[in-house]
């Protein structure tokens, strides 16, 4: 089925997790480079991500000028092909071992002929951009190929496209097929750029087990208003999506002689976990820093299960642990502990040694004393922003004495906060003891990315988690034991079937639960499988063993982080060796992108590993492994192409100057005005007396939809709003907006652009900041920031005939069943208003509804 985005976008969700990519091209109009196409073809099966990003551009101009490609991409994808076709002659990109070109690569640097062409740009993607002369009138066309096998994450898999052109283009086309042999759950899309008439260039179709979404804007549609030439399209495009999951919850599909097995069973309860905070209160951790460590802590500490039990550490060159033992999530204990987080300060110096180890021995105490409930998970989480500075400061022998103390007994899970963190140091420190490390990015979210990976490990389902499959059914499989698995995740696990196996590959997975152990059976038909991927055109063919050989390099990468010797060696090799045969760009290759005659002939793309500080770069037999977030081999600033930075400083030069602004013509915004459909008072408007009290506005359960908020000098100083399907929390602040869908936070600037369809529902805001969430047959929300004479919001509701009889609340009480006493008083001004057996006395004033239009209504004071 097919259907404009107007009408089905908000079905739509695509969801790789973590497919980004960024398409930014130079201004053309400028020096005559006229892109006249740009398209992005991606195309998912199994969570395998194939995506081609093809350029063509003409040198419009009288003499030579130079054209750049630019794309962002994930960090977790790798390049596979790059070429550019000048004149109908090819230049392919060559992917080679860095190590063995890495004289010929300094060589090339030392007579100044080369430059790197990726470096990190953002917290999930890497740039690549490349650029070449081109004679007048000429073509080029530049094609950049990536995979990636997307990880779910808080349920969903995610796709992301930076779309950034700078110029209208011709023919831009965005397609996105997605094939799912499990059958797609759900779909949503979600644009920062997206305006109500671009939104009629996106289509989608979609059945059971596919999809394919559309964007194909045309010239008009793309510009920035009727009388510029500029481009809308600067920001977002986002596809979400998740899977039906079977009773064994996994599923096995097979292509030409390889297999994947996905396997996420989620109707499993909860695991008790028994967790101790180990947080950072050193000197460098004040200001901002601490502050969102507070706010996150508080919220993570009330999110903590009443079968949990936990304890906080703080650290800076001393170390205090908040109560003797573990201690159970009751209310009573949380609130106690939430007060204590509130006032933690940072200053002083940085002993994680001691910290952790006090952390281990607090567990040990308790499991010795059988305190720890049978079944349970116990995890240590790290929050520090800087290295050791105190007690013992060498990082070998820190992960040594933590390592030697945890003793496989429990998980520890590091946080780094900021770019002056020693991240490879917590990231071995994690993955020795079973855990993970995550970069916390300084910024106004960072209290959110805190209980984002919160949430990643808040629901453990099952511990020692084992794939088998029969020796004669299988020749090569990828990591088959798992130490966690958490809800919302996905366990996946890839092999080589043999040549002359059995026609049915059969797999046990065995775990273990709460309070018991549990296996899983399942079977797939290997010549029905391998027959579902066979005919379907929408599909990137034998693409299994690409998804094999991509997801045995992600492993060798990761475990190469604790070997050493000649295990790192081993490792090494083989990760090599896969990233050579399937032309992977890895951190062990490089790609040299070749040029016609008398251009730079040696510029390489290279993979950028997780940013460390500059002072804190790492060798590895000899390899080169440069991190840090401006240090790994990239352009710097004044190696950027002249006609980029002419397009930044014409921007600039394009901004607006402030203009102080005027006072507001009309007294503020303060009353509610609730239209009333069917009522012989069409429209009701109420003030609040109320000061900062939390009040329940809106519940009507049958609409599955509950508004709170704090009123405060004349509007909202906080709302938030809860629909029940699809699951979805808004929390407004005068500074900001947060949507929470499916535990993961996401933070949104005011007149930040914003176009979400969901199923069932819709979001958005314009430029204005007016945000609205509506959808058929539900009551149409609308918040909006104001500034004067305070910051605050404003609520809006429309669409009130689809309240159902169940609304209740301060607000919703007036669409049940009301009656009027007839006007009376001096004017006919006054007169009472009945509900729910409580009398309000009204008075008709005049009074000021958005947008600043000024009506005369019967106001009401509660």
């Amino acid at each position: 089925m097919k259907s404009p985005a107007s009408a089905h976008m908000w079905s739509i969700v695509l969801v790789l997790p973590s497919l980004l990519a960024v398409l930014q091209t130079t201004t053309a109009t400028k020096n005559g480079i006229d892109i006249y196409s740009l398209t992005v073809d991606s195309r998912v099966s199994s969570r395998f991500a194939h995506t081609v990003v093809t350029s063509r551009v003409v040198n419009r101009a009288s003499d030579a000028q130079e054209a750049t490609f630019q794309i962002e991409l994930p960090r977790k994808a790798f390049i596979t092909n790059f070429s550019m076709v000048i004149d109908g002659e090819t230049y392919p990109g060559i992917v080679q071992d860095k190590a063995a070109a890495q004289e010929q690569y300094s060589a090339a640097v030392a007579r100044g002929e080369s430059a790197g062409l990726v470096k990190t740009t953002g917290r999930q993607t890497e740039q690549f951009q490349v650029s070449v002369t081109v004679a007048p009138n000429a073509k080029i066309t530049f094609q950049l190929v990536y995979q990636e096998l997307l990880r779910r994450q808080l349920g969903t898999y995610e796709l992301l496209l930076k779309v950034k052109p700078q110029q209208l283009v011709k023919h831009l086309q965005m397609d996105i097929h997605i094939f799912e042999p499990q059958g797609i759950s759900f779909l949503e899309t979600e644009s920062t750029f997206m305006t109500q008439e671009l939104a009629e260039a996106l289509t989608t179709s979609q059945n059971k087990t596919k999809a394919h979404i559309r964007f194909k804007p045309t010239l008009s549609q793309q510009q920035n208003s009727q009388h510029e030439q500029d481009t809308i399209l600067d920001g977002n495009f986002i596809v979400r999506y998740d899977v039906n999951r079977s009773v064994s919850g996994g599923s096995i599909q097979i292509e030409n002689g390889y297999f994947v097995h996905h396997f996420a069973p989620e109707d499993l309860p909860t695991m008790p976990k028994n967790v101790v905070f180990v947080i950072d209160k050193s000197g460098s951790m004040s200001g901002k820093k601490i502050q969102q460590t507070r706010e996150a802590l508080i919220k993570i500490l009330n999110d903590l299960s009443p079968k949990d039990q936990f304890n906080l550490i703080v650290f800076n060159e001393e170390i205090t642990q908040w109560m003797p033992s573990l201690l159970e999530a009751s209310k009573e204990n949380l609130k106690e502990a939430t007060s204590y987080a509130s006032k933690i300060n940072a200053q002083g110096g940085t002993n994680i040694n001691d910290a952790m180890l006090m952390a281990v021995k607090l567990l040990d105490t308790s499991n010795q004393a059988e305190l720890l409930p049978s079944g349970s998970v116990s995890l240590i989480i790290l929050l520090t922003d800087g290295e050791p500075t105190a007690g013992e400061t060498n990082p070998e022998t820190i992960q040594k004495n933590v390592h030697e103390a945890v003793n496989n007994k429990y998980s520890v899970f590091c946080l780094g906060f900021g770019f002056d963190v020693h991240y490879p140091f917590l990231e071995k420190l994690a993955q020795d003891n079973g855990g993970l490390a995550r970069r916390i990015y300084e910024d106004s979210d960072s209290a959110l990315q805190l209980q984002d990976f919160y949430h990643e490990v808040a629901n453990p389902l099952l511990l020692a988690v084992a794939f088998e499959y029969p020796r004669d059914a299988v020749e090569v499989v990828t990591q088959d034991n798992f130490r966690h698995h958490f809800k919302g995740s996905e366990m996946v696990v890839a092999g080589k079937l043999q040549d002359q196996g059995p026609d049915v590959l059969s797999a046990k997975i065995t775990g273990q639960m709460h309070m018991q152990n549990i296996t899983f059976q399942t079977e797939a038909s290997v010549a029905q499988k391998e027959e579902e991927f066979q005919s379907p055109k929408y599909i990137f063919h034998n693409f299994m063993e690409r998804l094999w050989a991509l997801l045995t390099i992600n492993q060798q990468l990761e475990k190469m982080v604790s070997a050493s010797g000649d295990e790192l060696k081993a490792l090494e090799s083989q990760a090599l060796n896969l990233s050579l045969t399937y032309n992977f760009v890895t951190p062990l290759t490089h790609m040299v992108v070749t040029k016609p005659e008398g251009q730079e002939q040696f510029q390489v793309a290279e993979k950028p590993v997780e940013a460390e500080t500059s002072q804190n770069s790492r060798s590895s037999s000899g390899r080169h492994w440069k991190r840090g977030a401006l240090e790994v081999r990239g352009e710097p600033w004044d190696s950027i192409p002249c006609c980029v930075i002419f397009c930044m400083l014409k921007w600039k030069e394009k901004a607006p100057a402030a203009v102080t602004p005027l006072p507001a013509p009309h007294p503020p915004l303060s009353p509610i005005v609730l239209p009333l459909p069917g009522s012989s008072v069409d429209q009701l408007c109420v003030d609040i007396t109320r000061s900062q009290v939390p009040m329940k506005l809106f519940i009507d359960p049958d609409q599955g939809l509950m508004v709170d908020g704090v009123y405060e000098n004349g509007s909202f100083s906080w709302i938030s709003v809860r629909i029940q399907e699809p699951p979805l929390l808004v929390e407004a602040t005068p500074k900001r907006l947060v949507v929470t869908r499916d535990r993961k936070n996401t933070a949104y600037k005011w007149k930040q652009t914003l176009y979400s369809a969901l199923p069932g529902l819709k979001i958005t805001m314009d430029k204005k900041g007016l945000l609205q969430l509506s959808g058929p047959d539900r009551v149409n929300i609308a918040l909006l920031p104001v500034e004067d004479p305070h910051d605050g919001l404003i609520l809006l509701v429309n669409d009130t005939q689809h309240f159902s009889n169940s609304i209740d609340g301060e607000l919703g009480r007036f669409y049940q069943t009301i009656s009027w006493d007839p006007p009376g008083g001096p004017d006919n001004t006054i007169r009472t208003l009945r509900v729910q057996g409580t009398e309000y006395s009204a008075t008709r004033q005049f009074k000021l509804k958005y947008p600043e239009t000024e009506i005369s209504c019967w106001t009401v004071k509660i």
